[in-house]
Order: C-alpha cells, then sequence, then structure tokens
C-alpha cells in the first residue's frame, strides 16, 4: 500500500495555477527527490500532503488519511523539516524538548537527546542564538525522535555550508531511514541528493513531468557525448535535448539503443540536472 496516493491534484491562488492535474505515488521504504524550478508548485504540493490547504480539486490519500480533514491525526505519524526556521526562538533548546515531550506522543525524548549529544548545542540555550545550522541539526533531532511513517524535507539544507548538508544527509539515513518509512525531499541542490534517491518526480508548472524509479532513468534515458563532425548525424536520431560542453556536444535520448549510438561516441547515463534540463524543454 502506498504512503502517498496524489492524483490530478489541483490549486490555485487567485489567476495563479499552482498545481495543474499533479501525480505523486510514493510506496514504502522509497526516498522520493520532488524537483522543479521556482514556481512550479513544488511547496503547495508539499503543503497539501501535509494537510496544510484545502485542494481545489483531485484525490489525496496519505497513510489512509484525507491531510486537510484528518491532519491532527496525520500529524502524530509524519515528521517536516521545512527550509525556513519555524521553531520558537524564544524558547531554550531543553524547554522546547519538554513542550514536545508534554504534546506529542510519538516523541522519544531520549533520542532526541542523544542525537544532539553528538552537536555542539547547549540545552541551555535559547534558539534565537542557535547558528543556521544548529537550528537545522535541533529540527533535525526532533523529527529523528518521533515515530513517523514519513518525512518530509522542503530544502533542509538551505543556506548550510557542505559540511553541515553532508551531516545533514548522513543522520537522515543512518538514524531515520528504514524499509517501512518513506523520505520526501524538495531541494536545488540535486547533485548533493542525487545518490541518496530511489525515485524522482519532475514537477513543472503544476504538473508531473516525469516519475521513475532511478534504476528506470538508468535502463531509459542514455546521454551521448560526441564531437563537431558528428552532430548533423546524431541530430537525425531525434535526441530531446542537446548542449555544448568543453568535452564535446551532448545529446540525450529516451528509449534509444545504447549499442548503436556507442558507434558515435561516449555512452553514459545523464545525471539529474541533465536530465531535469532535457525533460523540461521539452514541455
Amino acid at each position: 500500500m502506498s504512503l502517498i496516493q496524489a492524483s490530478g491534484l489541483s490549486k490555485s491562488y487567485g489567476d495563479t495555477q499552482a498545481l495543474n492535474g499533479f501525480d505523486l505515488n510514493v510506496e514504502p521504504g522509497r526516498i522520493v527527490g520532488l524537483i522543479g524550478p521556482n514556481g512550479s508548485g513544488k511547496t503547495t504540493a508539499l503543503k497539501s500532503i501535509l494537510g496544510l490547504l484545502r485542494l481545489d480539486g483531485g484525490t489525496l490519500d496519505v497513510l489512509g488519511l484525507n491531510p486537510y480533514r484528518q491532519r491532527k491525526e496525520l500529524m502524530t505519524r509524519t515528521a517536516y523539516i521545512a527550509d525556513v526556521g519555524i521553531l520558537p526562538r524564544w524558547m531554550r533548546v531543553d524547554h522546547l524538548l519538554d513542550f514536545i515531550e508534554g504534546v506529542h506522543a510519538s516523541f522519544n525524548r531520549s533520542v532526541a537527546e542523544a542525537a544532539l549529544e553528538k552537536t555542539d548545542i547547549n540545552f541551555s540555550k535559547k534558539i534565537h542564538v542557535l547558528s543556521k545550522g544548529m537550528n537545522v541539526q535541533l529540527h533535525l533531532a526532533i523529527a529523528l525522535a518521533i515515530d513517523a511513517e514519513i518525512l518530509v524535507l522542503d530544502e533542509p539544507t538551505l543556506g548550510l555550508d557542505i559540511l553541515y548538508r553532508q551531516r545533514f544527509y548522513d543522520s537522515v539515513l543512518n538514524d531515520y531511514y528504514q524499509e517501512d518509512r518513506s523520505i520526501l525531499i524538495t531541494t536545488h541542490e540535486v547533485r548533493e541528493i542525487e545518490h541518496i534517491l530511489t525515485d524522482v518526480v519532475f514537477i513543472h508548472r503544476g504538473k508531473t513531468c516525469l516519475a521513475l524509479t532511478m534504476d528506470e532513468l538508468a535502463e531509459q534515458f542514455c546521454k551521448l557525448t560526441v564531437g563537431q563532425e558528428s552532430e548533423p548525424q546524431i541530430r537525425k536520431l531525434a535526441p530531446i535535448a542537446e548542449r555544448k560542453t568543453l568535452q564535446g556536444t551532448e545529446f540525450v535520448f529516451r528509449g534509444a539503443d545504447r549499442d548503436a549510438l556507442a558507434h558515435f561516441g561516449e555512452i553514459a547515463t545523464p545525471n539529474l540536472v541533465d536530465l531535469f534540463i532535457a525533460v523540461i524543454g521539452e514541455q
């Protein structure tokens, strides 16, 4: 059974169509990257999944619940880390743990404290004096201490240096990820998460324009790099995209015969950035 099933979601803000027939399916034990440009509908999609807004149309099931109508129950089974600090800045760290322990039945304080002991966070400090990196570490420690079936990450490492970003994703994989849990991630740092994803969904103008497992992606798409003399011949083979690089011209194909293309140049699987540019360019 899927943890998240979304079909034909639509949502407008005045004249702006944020979601326009968006589809998503997340099964247990998956790490799904939701990739899209600014204004593509990513945040609206996440808010709908978390029950933070009422949709105009479509069907949405999260953990067998209607997120908007059953948000209280949903919040006991999900965890969320946003791109902005949403923790109460006036509270001390230990007082925040006291508060969450009192209101959240699934919160395991000892797990949170163990995670924080690995950081430089002082339990007696107020949240507003913590650095951006420490805020994210604190938020992650809380999320890890909640027995959640779905972890939603919305640009969680935005503004962090590369060391903090790497530590964050290491902690998510080592301390949260299990075969019965799933993670839904949006980020502009696509290259940093590509190696941990099991699935990818491209969203553009409120629609799903690609949804594949990473294995399917490698099977269906390939990238061919050739010299200038071969370009006219390769264009006749109907690539979905091309671009100039220092190594030559790169062509992206979908459903092509890799062995046949290998006669013309170097074959590789496109990374997510290459593929996103190719697919969105078709839209």
